[in-house]
């Protein structure tokens, strides 16, 4: 019997190897983003590890430790309930992230890189680098097929439970009471809540702009009467195709001819610069945030 496997499982196992190296890579880096900018600055991320923090604040206990305590049993139960692949992700990234910041704690000596705001800083650009770190993370770890645990645990779990339930009620009410949390921890002080907000804002956008980048795409609607000549000239210049659809005026009743296109988010202009060609020739432009099967693949020759 041949042990000859195919390319597709090859591509796989290439595929996972690269998701698994790249949220590995984002937890070392959210342990030195939480060493470097948020440990040391009174003030409470989002999320569950927003409760770790202040934790640690209180009572001296490790936010490594705390996320190991959290997220073990969550990603046990979202393995055998929810979601195998997922679970196995995001422990990895618990697993690394608690880890290296428990290393970056006890043996590795960071204290001439830390941002420390008692020395007369800035206490605004500490949430505002660190958010806009873990915007990057958060983003980075969702586009390889796991998160970061916590609160996307929690995600998961009312997702299974209620489909048509939406997530951003859960984790707005918990970084609410996180935030509330933080002024009674942080000496009743209202700046540590506004830091919160303004963390978790930053990662949300970052986040989102991350998660999206390169799937951003104009669709293009076309009526013309020349719908040949406009899908040779966006195929010849542009490198897509077009879907060619029938449609009928609704004043003149007349037949019409229909293109559909979608193309990436820099050719607009260039789009523009094609129709300009046809005289009778109008289209209407609407935003695609995201962009499915093989429209990637042609990208490579934009």
């Amino acid at each position: 019997m041949s042990n000859t496997r195919s390319p597709k499982t090859r591509s796989a196992k290439t595929q996972a190897a690269i998701d698994y190296a790249a949220i590995t890579g984002m937890a070392v880096l959210m342990a030195l983003n939480y060493q470097i900018f948020i440990l040391q600055n009174a003030f409470a991320p989002s999320g569950l590890n927003g409760l770790a923090t202040m934790i640690q604040y209180m009572f001296h206990f490790s936010v490594g430790y705390f996320s190991l305590i959290i997220n073990i049993p969550l990603a046990i139960y979202c393995w055998l309930f929810v979601h195998k692949r997922f679970a196995l992700r995001t422990i990895t990234f618990t697993l690394v992230f608690s880890g290296a910041l428990l290393l970056l704690q006890n043996e590795i000596d960071l204290s001439r890189f830390i941002y420390h705001t008692e020395d007369g800083r800035s206490t605004l650009l500490a949430p505002v680098v660190s958010g806009a770190i873990n915007g990057f993370i958060y983003g980075t770890v969702i586009r390889h097929g796991g998160s970061t645990g916590g609160t996307d645990f929690v995600g998961e779990f009312v997702h299974k439970r209620y489909p048509g339930f939406s997530m951003m009620h859960v984790v707005l009410a918990i970084n609410v009471v996180i935030a509330g949390m933080s002024y009674f921890v942080y000496d009743y002080n209202i700046e540590p809540v506004a830091l919160c907000i303004i963390y978790s804002l930053l990662t949300t956008m970052v986040s989102d702009r991350w998660i999206q980048s390169g799937k951003r795409a104009w669709k293009v609607e076309m009526i013309t009467s020349h719908p040949e000549e406009v899908t040779q000239a966006v195929i010849k210049e542009m490198h897509h195709s077009t879907t060619i659809l029938q449609a009928t005026g609704g004043y003149s009743h007349e037949g019409k001819t229909m293109l559909v296109c979608v193309i990436n988010y820099h050719q607009i202009a260039h789009m523009e610069a094609v129709l300009s060609r046809f005289q009778d020739t109008f289209a209407c432009v609407m935003p695609v945030n995201e962009t499915l099967g093989n429209f990637r693949k042609i990208r490579q020759y934009d």
